[in-house]
Parts: structure tokens; sequence; C-alpha cells
């Protein structure tokens, strides 16, 4: 009996320690489960005491705090603009720095200049603002200075240097800018070497000449008497026979040029201050507006011939041109009553018994384009019965019409603001012009086509 009541408790055992067992290894597997879980809730975790971090948990722990308060810095701080390099810390690990002040910045710390509102780098100067200019007055064009490192490879030395004169108004006057660019042109010839396998006659204009005429226009636009003689320039390239030599050829072309520079300007001036000189009648009281060259030497000639009469010069109340043409004269002996303005010029009209003036080219109407302000001493001319001669050379009649002085004019660069700008010149109607005097004799305003059909047959 005793054995029998002593036996089933080691089997009762069995089943009590395989529990045991179990829940001892279910216990490890929830231990494992948690140790995974740890980094997730480790900052949750450790304030509760739950369970202690080891060294690795603790560095991964501040590597995630570290990266949370770097988030935090950046969003507080305000965001660059566009194009601005961004900076990045990740490497370092150490807290973002501030921007680097650049040199404005670092000078306005010491009070001398004040510090640029963009912490960017400056890559290049801010590009001038330009004044803006009507629409309705878009198709006229300005002298502007053009970069000489912007000019196409092939323009000629001599043409960057009268292009920059140009756009300066160094040079100003048609017949004197027609006789610079002839001459330039004659240093592009001497210098020109026709490349193999094509002739100059077909090579040089439009790979040579061309790119010397696009960056004068570039610098001023051209006046009529450039397009006139340019015109003639390529017709005589074009007449080269494709046989002869280089060096002929060039000979040729330069001692074409020479002569139409002879016959068209200085035998033309000459014939032209000639005639105007005889016009001048003893004791005469002449009028004349600022300056112009041609008008100039026919006052001194008339006075070389031993004549006697008073000069009246109304000046352009811009630019003062007439100062240095009343020295010229008075030092020659010629009595001059100086004008600065148009205030007196009805006045001064009423003294006078002729008025002088210049232009600068004739249009096929007759109309006269000249320096601005000569169409109203023209007119004021013509309202109290006087006559008015102008000077000008054949090269300077076109063929274009205009009755109004804005289809053809150039603003001045000098007075150009966003409220108001100034025309270089202006056109005078065809009624108003009493003679016109050329090379070829005195004629209307009315017979430019007649001399321009002559001109065509020499």
């Amino acid at each position: 009996m005793a054995a029998e009541g002593g036996q089933p408790a080691p089997k009762s055992e069995a089943p009590e320690k395989k529990d045991q067992a179990a829940q001892a290894d279910q216990k490890k597997a929830d231990q494992k489960k948690a140790s995974k879980d740890q980094p997730k809730a480790g900052a949750a975790a450790e304030p509760a005491g739950e369970k202690k971090l080891s060294g690795a948990e603790l560095k991964k722990k501040a590597k995630e705090e570290k990266a949370a308060r770097r988030a935090a810095a950046k969003t507080t701080q305000p965001q660059p603009p566009a194009g601005a390099p961004a900076q990045s810390d990740a490497k370092s690990g150490s807290k973002p720095k501030p921007k680097q002040d650049g040199p404005g910045q670092a000078a306005a710390q010491h009070g001398k200049i004040p510090a640029p509102r963009s912490a960017a780098p400056v890559t290049a100067a801010p590009k001038e603002v330009k004044p803006s200019i009507p629409d309705y007055f878009s198709h006229l064009a300005m002298a502007k200075g053009v970069n000489i490192t912007h000019a196409d490879k092939d323009v000629h030395p001599a043409v960057l240097v009268l292009g920059q004169q140009m756009s300066t108004m160094a040079i100003s006057d048609s017949t004197t800018r027609l006789e610079a660019t002839l001459l330039a042109f004659k240093k592009v010839i001497d210098s020109y070497t026709t490349p193999h396998g094509t002739t100059l006659s077909r090579h040089f204009t439009s790979h040579v000449l061309n790119p010397q005429i696009v960056y004068l226009t570039a610098c001023r636009p051209m006046c009529f008497s450039m397009g006139n003689a340019i015109r003639w320039l390529k017709l005589q390239i074009s007449k080269i026979d494709i046989d002869m030599a280089d060096s002929d050829a060039k000979k040729l072309l330069c001692e074409a040029i020479d002569s139409f520079i002879h016959e068209r300007i200085t035998l033309a001036d000459l014939v032209i201050v000639n005639t105007a000189a005889d016009m001048i009648d003893e004791d005469d009281v002449i009028l004349t507006y600022a300056h112009h060259h041609l008008v100039e030497r026919a006052l001194l000639k008339a006075k070389a011939n031993g004549k006697h009469f008073k000069v009246i010069l109304v000046d352009d109340p811009f630019e003062r041109v007439g100062l240095g043409h009343v020295k010229k004269l008075t030092a020659a002996g010629i009595p001059v009553i100086y004008s600065p303005d148009f205030g007196a010029l009805r006045t001064n009209l009423q003294e006078s018994t002729t008025v002088l003036v210049a232009a600068e080219a004739l249009f096929s109407n007759g109309a006269m384009y000249a320096r601005a302000g000569t169409c109203d001493v023209a007119t004021a001319a013509f309202d109290l019965g006087m006559r008015v001669t102008s000077l000008c050379e054949t090269i300077n009649f076109t063929e274009r019409v205009s009755i109004d002085s804005l289809t053809y004019n150039e603003i001045d660069p000098e007075r150009n603001t966003d409220e108001e700008f100034r025309l270089l010149f202006d056109t005078t109607r065809d009624k108003y012009i009493s003679a016109v005097v050329t090379e070829l004799g005195i004629c209307s305003a009315k017979s430019v086509p007649a001399i321009l059909r002559k001109l065509e047959e020499l």
C-alpha cells in the first residue's frame, strides 16, 4: 500500500517540470523579442527604468537625438535664395554653421558699405538698366558703345577703333564719318589674303567686308552717305576679274577709294565752299545755326575774298557747338553776334539778310535732314520771307522719302531718360528751302531725283 501510494508523486512531477520549462522558454522568447523592439522605444523605456541600455544602444540613441536637433535647427533658419550653394554637415556631424560673410558683409560690419541683402556670392556686376523708349519710337536707333571683346573675330583693328569713335560721337558729321570709314576699309583690303580655292570678288564682300559693316552699324547707325559709299564699294568689288592677281586687285580697289574720296568729298567740299562764298554779298548779315564745317569754311573763304559782312550765330541749346565756331570767325576778323538758344530767334532773323545752313542729307522728295533745330530756323525765316540756303554734297543725297522727323532719326545717347529723350536730327520740308548748293551747282531741293539719275550715269 505504501509502495502504491508513493508512486504517483513522480508521475505528477513530470508534467509540472515540463510546464516550468515551457514557461522558461516562453520568457526567453519574450525577452528576445523585447530586445529587438528596444531601439524603437529606447527613449520611452529608459525613463521608466524597465531595462538598462547597452553601450551600442546608447551610442545609436545619441546619434538619433543629434539628427533630430539638426533637423529642428534647419527648420528654424531662413531658406537660402535660389541658386545659393547648399551646405551639408552630414559628414562632419557638427551643428549647422551659419553662412560665411562675403566681402560686402565683412566691410559692412566695419561700417564701410551697406551689407547686401542676400548672402549668395556675387558672380557678376549688375546689368545697367537702360532707359525705356516708348513703343512708337522703338524704330529709332541710338549710338551705343560695343565692347571690343564682343565684336566678330574678323573685324579689323582699324575698324574697331573707328567704331568706338563713332559710338562716343568723337566723329559726328556724316562726311567725316564717311571718309574715316573708307580709309579704314582701305586698311582691311591691304591686310586681306584670298583663301585657297576662292577669289577676292567672291569671298571678300561676304566674309570680310560685311563683318566690318555689321560692327560699325552696331556702334552707331550708318548715315546716308556711308550707305551710298558702301554700295559703290561692293559694286567695284564685284567688277574685279576673277583671274586678276590679288595684289593687282587690292591696288585697284585702294586707288578707287582714293579717287572716290578726292572727287566726292575733297573736291566737292571745295566747290561748295567757293560757290557759297560767292553768294555772300557785301554788308550782308548772315544768320547760321550751330556749327558745320561747310558753313564755317564758306564764311572764312568770303572773308578771305575781301568781303565785309556780319554773322549772327544761333547755337544749339543742348550742345553749344557754336562756341568754337565763334572763336574761329572772330579770329578771322568777322563780327559775330552769339545767341545761345532760340529765345531771340525772330529778332535775330529780322536783323539778318540771309540764312545759311548745312544738311546731313537730302531726301528724294526734297526734304532736308539736318541737326535738330534747323527746321525751327528755316520755318521762322520762311515766315519772314527770308532766303534759306542749304549746303550739301551729292554723296549725302538719298532716294528715300521722308515728310517728318520720326521716319529716320537717331536718339541722343547723352540725353535719354525714362521721362524724356532728345532726337539728334530733324526734317525740313522742301518749301522752306530756297536753294541747295552742291558740287554740281546751285539747284532747288526738288532737283534731288534728277541729280541722282545723273550720278548713276557717271
